[in-house]
């Protein structure tokens, strides 16, 4: 139990396998089984008890806005209080069980995720909108969260190791504790994997968790519950609350009893969470807050490699990723080859319904997104030159959701907003640079540091940019993503300047300690 890790890599290994179509057959059978599930009523979850509110909210997908996905219940503070409570009351017995006891239930839930993979992947394209690929991944991800901490918890052997002491009949131990009551604040676009990794990392770690899901796409907390509870968590330790962030999340945020969070989203929404929970004393607030991330492209890249990998990074799941290549800095010499071969591949991706086999681009997220969209794409045409995409796709029954074109712009000035604002929409930026140190300094003088990437063949070039970048996650050459992509287990995901509060990765080695804090323990004979 929990000796080993290795990722689950679902689509990949079966295309090694020559099972790609079974990997299409099984994701059709699931979205037949899936459908059989819309329009349910939802509870949330207290102690383990079904709890209803007075007042209820519609979840529709962003695929086609006429499909009611679910009823669900429109929390407030009296369930925030309520969901505390009960996770304070669990925490006792919790703590105390052995970290063994811990991994074995939090490995048994990676077994039955593993087995739903396919439904969960299908009802989380309908709740946000990722194609196949991109929502088999996401789950992949999860399972990949539970078998790694379960391992990291095992490894380090609850963390608990023994010190020399400096004094003759000095017995000294640290032992890492947990806290207590967590809250976990999740965002829309990696609806399970990053909810199951931050849940799983307080869970596994002897605390309890108050889930708050994002009300954009907030079904597949219901099926990490429903997971967790068949892997035998007892009830209380994972409390799953619902509604939007100010009746629900800012209560938690606020909530005394509430000894952490862990947060990913906005900075604006990270930074005043960070403030307003600091102001009940000094504890742990875990957040990752977006990117501005940039791939840089020099004169000696394989400017095919970089064309796919800017593409793809710009636009998988339609930009709403907080590793989104969003920026590409190109050297002169080069540029007007690059962005030749990127506009013939970036008009290659289909864009259309997700559930889709061929579609790469399915609709971003909702209205608010659109307005985003259409505003950077009038200050792109005022300041800069289009070059691709800029309009929204209302073909059919396209016309019910938000699908727009991916678009590439270039000629705004370095301080334009759009080139320095995280927007979280397929709209990506050429930017012109001299040479190498210019293009470094153009992309660490934005506010966030999470990842970026180089397109070069020559390895001088690649350890110079690794040398001086400021970023917490980077890649040289990276097809399937330039920016985009992270392992569990092989990039731990981490975020510098306004990216990230911690200096710590999720997927590595230095995040479960994140969760714990240190007790030194001295004996004297």
């Amino acid at each position: 139990m929990g000796l080993n890790f290795e990722n689950e890599k679902t689509y990949l290994r079966m295309k090694l396998e020559g099972k790609e179509d079974e990997f299409h057959e099984e994701f059709e059978k699931a979205l037949k089984r899936t459908a059989k599930k819309i329009g349910r009523r939802l509870p949330m979850y207290i102690e383990g008890k079904e709890v209803w509110s007075r007042k209820e909210f519609e979840k529709r997908s962003p695929i086609d806005n006429r499909l009611v996905l679910a009823h669900l219940q429109l929390g407030d503070a009296s369930h925030v209080n309520s969901a505390v409570s009960a996770a304070k009351k669990e925490f006792e017995s919790w703590s105390h069980k052995t970290y063994e006891e811990r991994a074995k239930i939090v490995e048994k839930a990676a077994d039955v995720m593993s087995k739903r993979k396919f439904d969960l992947a299908a009802m989380m394209t309908l709740d946000n909108g990722k194609n196949r690929m991109e929502s088999v991944g996401d789950v992949d991800e999860a399972i990949d969260y539970l078998r790694y901490y379960a391992y990291e918890i095992m490894r380090n052997k609850g963390y608990k190791r023994k010190i020399s002491g400096a004094l003759k009949g000095e017995d000294v131990v640290s032992v890492m504790k947990p806290y207590g009551v967590w809250g976990v604040i999740p965002p829309f676009n990696f609806p399970l994997a990053i909810t199951c990794g931050m849940t799983t990392g307080a869970i596994v770690t002897g605390n309890t968790v108050v889930l708050k899901p994002a009300s954009d796409s907030p079904l597949s907390s219901f099926d990490l519950y429903e997971v967790y509870k068949e892997a035998g968590l007892p009830a209380g330790v994972l409390n799953l609350i619902t509604g939007p962030g100010a009746s629900t999340g800012q209560p938690l945020i606020e909530h005394q009893d509430v000894m952490g969070i862990a947060f990913t989203g906005s900075y604006a929404v990270g930074s005043k969470g960070y403030l307003d929970f600091s102001r009940n004393g000094p504890k742990p607030f875990i957040s990752e807050m977006g990117g501005k991330n940039a791939a840089i492209v020099t004169a000696k890249a394989d400017l095919d490699k970089a064309a796919e990998g800017v593409a793809r990074g710009a636009f998988g799941f339609g930009g709403q990723k907080c590793s989104a290549t969003s920026r590409a800095i190109v050297l002169k010499e080069v540029k007007k080859d690059f962005v030749n071969k990127l506009l013939d591949f970036t008009a290659k991706l289909k864009v259309g319904d997700p559930r889709d086999k061929d579609v790469f681009v399915g609709p971003i997220i909702n209205e608010a997104a659109w307005l985003k969209f259409s505003r950077a794409v009038q200050d792109a045409r005022k300041d800069g030159r289009l070059l691709a995409g800029g309009k929204r796709i209302e073909k059919g029954s396209l016309k019910y959701g938000f699908y727009v074109e991916p678009t590439i712009v270039e000629g705004l000035p370095k301080r334009h907003r759009v080139t320095i604002e995280e927007l979280f929409v397929p709209l990506l930026t050429i930017i012109e640079a001299k040479d190498l140190k210019e293009a470094i300094g153009i992309a660490n003088e934005v506010e966030y540091g999470l990842t970026g990437a180089i397109f070069s063949e020559d390895e001088r070039e690649i350890e110079t940019y690794f040398d001086h970048v400021e970023a917490g996650v980077v890649y040289a050459n990276r097809t399937v993503g330039a920016t985009t992509g992270a392992m569990v287990g092989v990039q731990p995901f981490v975020g510098w300047k306004h990216s990230g509060s911690t200096g710590k990765g999720a997927g590595g080695e230095f995040y479960l300690p994140l969760f714990l804090r240190e007790q030194a323990q001295s004996r004297y004979s």
